[in-house]
């Protein structure tokens, strides 16, 4: 016999796990233009720190998804890794629109995740 239990998210961590799916994908999309690019693009540092934030974003929506009591530690380093990232695609070229952007993205989740995570 099988036993389902249904988990009911609060529509404030609903949609703080979307904007985190958001925030991974975007992350993902611009690191893989970002070694198309090269040059500032595609220096180590600049993709590690967009890796990290692809990961923990993709963490932060699992966390929450699965109701963890740990959601909260996660979403402030993710929150942490978000602002980093935001702040490094503005130095790569502030003139980028695809930098601008992931920035912009960034920066939204990092708040999501800051209020997520209080």
């Amino acid at each position: 016999m099988a036993h389902t239990t249904e988990l009911t998210l609060s529509p404030r961590m609903r949609t703080a796990s979307d904007i985190c799916l958001h925030c991974y994908a975007t992350c993902e999309e611009t690191k893989a233009y970002c070694i198309k690019m090269g040059g500032r693009h595609a220096e180590p540092e600049h993709l590690m720190t967009l890796a990290d934030c692809a990961r923990l974003c993709e963490t932060s929506a699992n966390f929450m998804v699965r109701g963890s009591d740990l959601h909260r530690e996660v979403c402030r380093l993710c929150a942490d890794a978000c602002e980093r990232c935001a702040r490094s695609c503005e130095q790569v070229d502030p003139n980028d629109e695809v930098m601008r952007a992931c920035a912009a993205e960034c920066r939204r989740c990092a708040e999501s995740c800051r209020q997520m995570a209080a």
